[in-house]
């Protein structure tokens, strides 16, 4: 692989649970992944923070007070913390 480059294709598909499944690339305290979801997926609360983009279809998140789709090319950044929990 090229120095700096994440060859996902090289990666295996991984499900932590159902309706995600997701390829990880982990160098030390860092990772990366792409990740894909379905409405299977179970609904929970995370208020752990995460920075994405929406490569295709859409992303729907549910927010303590609203939900929130965002699109195809779209950039995700949720902060840690309760007040920012889906």
């Amino acid at each position: 692989m090229p120095k700096h480059r994440i060859d996902f294709e090289k990666l295996d598909w991984e499900t932590p649970v159902k309706g995600v499944r997701n390829k990880i690339f982990q160098q030390g305290s860092k990772q990366i992944r792409l990740v894909e979801y379905t409405k299977e997926m179970p609904p929970h609360w995370c208020e752990k923070g995460h920075y994405g983009l929406v490569l295709n279809g859409v992303f729907e998140i549910e927010y303590a007070n609203e939900k929130i789709v965002y699109k195809s090319g779209d950039g995700v950044f949720i902060p840690d913390g309760e007040n920012h929990k889906h």
